[in-house]
Parts: structure tokens; C-alpha cells; sequence
């Protein structure tokens, strides 16, 4: 491999001849040797460092233009189009168990922008910190390309997927109107439920996660940026932060403001665990709509069977013919790795001392990922079981009608002790509830035919 010099305040360091990083990219790469090609920096922060050290060159140019100059400003913004594009991603190297600022992907950025500029000027024109970096610092591009990725993931994934997935359930409730089943409450029968009333508490939960997550959005739009090394604003021009967000704004189409105590923005990360609590819900009532449709398509002879999915692939190595609810089981494992992660992002964000918090990569990290998987898993969940469930009429019906707890039907009739004594007597000798109503002298057969209506029960 050829390398080349490159120099930073501590001195000289050997680079890689064909990557765009420099000096402290390097010294990064080689002191934190910790999950590398496995958990790099995620590709929507580097997505975000784009956008906000072009939205920070175009404040520049118009607050200070002796120094950001036309020309610095059109070769930053050049690149940062190529980062935002993603055609540079072999230059971000760095992974996330790195300093806890971020300082070093905040570098990894100006010295990938800075020498690609340059490459494409054919001169030396930009310096990754006088330049790229101007009226900025690493404590405030950190926290602000958190809150630029949370955003457009939330926004631009998550929620397009969940309304997608309410849409399905919306359209499935309406196709099963009319069918009426037994209702379970402890894993124990209950008393009838229409399907589509089922379907509809699926729906309207999920609906609700959405809600939570649009809650969540307006302080996530709030940016640190111009708040610099401890919130001061030092170094950062007079209306730096109104013009650097409304340019983030522009870029984004998205509405971002500046946040109005820097102080705050960089020390704590409460918005982004406020947001993350919602990616948290959505996860619980995924897990809960998931395991309620694989207990209703269990079987298919020995199970509730009261409804089919779709098959789609084979369940087992050794056992012929099997399918297994495989979309539940996704689903299922990518809620707990949220749950798990609500953890992580809690605690990271906990530890803010003074005026930094120096957890935010393990933060975002846990965020995205959180944010990629329920996205993905709900257009998987959507696809491949979802828009495919068909309800088994059949099996509902027999169900519903031999269900004891239709009992509660005769109870305004024979009263609650009676109605216990028959529900007994029809489980103990294996006859229907309207045997053992007769045979205990609570009611003739005209009577109970007069009163006895599962299906108006719902």
C-alpha cells in the first residue's frame, strides 16, 4: 500500500495514498481498533455531517465572506454533495467506540471535504479547520448531525412504513366485517368479538405510535449548531445558528430551528430518548400485534388455526411440510433488540457532564439502528404476512360456539352463581351450555333459544 504525509498539531502521520482523510482520521483509525467493518459510524450521520458542513459554508459566505469566500464555499458544497450521495462512504472509516464527542467523525468530515476540494480545485484551497469547520466545533456538528439523522429517519422511514402497515390493517379490518369470533382475555376464552373489533385495537395501536412519534419530532428539530465548543457560541458569527439551521432547512425541506439554549442542546440528549421512548412503544405494540397473529395462525390442525398466513419459505430441516410464522418471529426479535437498545440510549444519555455529554455515539447508534430495523421490519411485516391474512370462518365459528364463557349471555336471565354452575356442569360432562342450562331447570329450551345470541354479543 502507498501512503502519503499528512500533518496535524501533533505532527506528521502516514495516510493511506488513495483515501481522503488526514491526520486525525488516521490517528482514530489506528488507536481504536474496536469493531471495525462491523459498527462503523452510521451511514446517516456521515449523510448529516454533509448537510450540515454545507448548510455551515453557505452561513459562512453570507455572514463573513472575506473569509468564506465564493469559491471555498462552492468547493465545500461540491463535496458535501458527494457525501450527502454517499459516493465518498470509503472515506468514513471510523467506527463508533471512539471519543465520546464525536470529534473525530466531526474531523473524519473536514479533512475528507477539505482534500477532496482541493483534489477537485487543483490547489490547495480549503483547510479542514479554518474552512470546513468554520464558526463550528465538534461539540455542536456532533449533537446537530444527531438530530438532522433521528429526523429524516423518523420522518423519511419509520413512519411512511407504519402508516403503510395501519393502511393494511385498516383495509383487513374492513374485508372481515361481519364474522364474528370468541374473544380471549389470560390465554382463557372470553366473550365474543367481532374480528374486525380485533383487527381495529391492532390498527388504532399502532395508530397511536404514530402519534407518539410526531410528538417526538418538533425538538428533534431544534439544531446545537452555533453553540461551538460549550454553548457560548464563540468564534460563530452573530446569527450564525438562525442562518446555519435555515439553511439546513433548505437542504433538508425539512422545518429545523436553532435550539434556543445551546447550553442545553449540547449537554443533554433528552429529545433524543423522548423519541426513542416512541420507537420503544411501537416496538411493544409490535410484539403484542405479532405474537397475537402467530397464536391465531398456530397450528394449522393442532392450534387455534383461526386464521392463515402467508407461507413462505419452508419451517424445518427435518420436518416435511412445516411453515412457521417466520415475518411473527422477525418482528418479534427486532422488537426486543429495541427494547434492548432503549436501554443503551438511556444511559448514554444520562451521562452528560458540565457542558458536553460524551456519550452520543453509542447513542446514535443504538437510535438509527433502532429506527432502520423497525422500518425495514415493518414493510417485511407488511409484504410477506400482513396484507396475506384470510380468516379461517370455519374454525372461528366452532370456536365461538363452544366456547363456555357464552354463559355470560344467560346471566341477566339465571343470575351469576347459576350461570357458573352451568358453565361447570357443561365442561365437567363435556354437552353444550344449552344441555346443562336445561338439565339444571334454569331455563326451557324456548327460553334459551329466546336468549342465547352469540353473535349479538359483540
Amino acid at each position: 500500500m502507498e501512503y502519503r504525509l499528512e500533518q496535524d498539531s501533533m505532527g506528521q502521520v502516514k495516510v493511506p495514498a488513495d483515501k481522503y482523510w488526514g491526520a486525525q482520521t488516521q490517528r482514530s483509525v489506528e488507536h481504536f481498533p474496536i469493531g471495525v467493518g462491523l459498527e462503523t459510524m452510521p451511514r446517516e450521520i456521515i449523510r448529516s455531517f454533509g448537510i450540515l458542513k454545507k448548510a455551515a459554508a453557505l452561513a459562512n459566505h453570507t455572514l463573513k465572506p472575506e473569509k468564506m469566500t465564493k469559491e471555498k464555499q462552492d468547493a465545500i458544497c461540491r463535496v458535501c454533495d458527494e457525501v450527502i450521495a454517499g459516493t465518498l462512504a470509503e472515506h468514513f472509516p471510523l467506527v463508533v467506540w471512539q471519543t465520546g464527542s464525536g470529534t473525530q467523525s466531526n474531523m473524519n468530515a473536514n479533512e475528507v471535504i477539505a482534500n477532496r476540494g482541493n483534489e477537485l480545485a487543483g490547489k490547495k484551497l480549503l483547510h479542514p479547520n479554518d474552512d470546513v469547520n468554520m464558526s463550528q466545533s465538534s461539540n455542536d456538528t456532533f449533537p446537530t448531525a444527531m438530530h438532522i439523522a433521528a429526523v429524516e429517519s423518523l420522518e423519511d422511514r419509520v413512519i411512511p412504513a407504519l402508516n403503510r402497515l395501519i393502511a393494511a390493517f385498516a383495509q383487513l379490518e374492513k374485508d372481515n366485517i361481519g364474522i364474528v369470533k370468541s374473544g380471549r382475555t389470560h390465554l382463557q376464552d372470553a366473550t365474543p368479538i367481532a374480528f374486525s373489533q380485533e383487527i381495529s385495537g391492532w390498527r388504532s395501536s399502532l395508530e397511536r405510535c404514530g402519534e407518539l412519534l410526531e410528538q417526538a419530532l418538533p425538538s428533534l428539530k431544534e439544531l446545537a449548531l452555533g453553540g461551538t465548543a460549550v454553548g457560548t457560541g464563540l468564534n460563530a458569527p452573530a446569527g450564525f445558528d438562525t442562518e446555519v439551521a435555515r439553511q439546513v432547512s433548505m437542504l433538508t425541506g425539512k422545518a429545523f430551528v436553532t435550539a434556543p439554549n445551546k447550553f442545553h442542546a449540547l449537554s443533554s440528549k433528552s429529545e433524543l430518548v423522548f423519541a426513542h421512548g416512541a420507537l420503544k412503544a411501537l416496538a411493544c405494540d409490535l410484539m403484542k400485534i405479532a405474537n397475537d397473529i402467530r397464536w391465531l395462525a398456530s397450528g394449522p390442525r393442532l392450534g387455534l388455526g383461526e386464521i392463515t398466513i402467508p407461507a413462505n419459505e419452508p419451517g424445518s430441516s427435518i420436518m416435511p411440510g412445516k411453515v412457521n410464522p417466520t415475518q411473527c418471529e422477525a418482528i418479534t426479535m427486532i422488537a426486543v433488540q429495541v427494547m434492548g437498545n432503549d436501554a443503551a440510549v438511556s444511559m448514554a444519555a444520562s451521562q452528560g457532564n458540565f457542558q458536553l455529554n460524551v456519550f452520543m455515539p453509542v447513542l446514535i447508534y443504538n437510535f438509527l439502528q433502532s429506527a432502520r430495523l423497525l422500518a425495514e421490519g415493518m414493510n417485511a411485516f407488511h409484504d410477506f404476512c400482513v396484507t396475506g391474512i384470510r380468516a379461517n370462518r370455519e374454525k372461528m365459528d366452532g370456536n365461538l360456539h363452544n366456547s363456555l364463557m357464552l354463559v355470560t349471555a344467560l346471566t341477566p336471565y339465571i343470575g351469576y352463581e347459576n350461570g357458573a354452575k352451568t358453565a361447570k356442569k357443561a365442561y365437567a360432562e363435556s354437552i353444550s351450555l344449552k344441555e346443562a342450562c336445561i338439565k339444571l331447570g334454569y331455563l326451557t329450551e324456548e327460553e334459551f333459544d329466546r336468549v342465547f345470541h352469540p353473535e349479538q354479543m359483540i
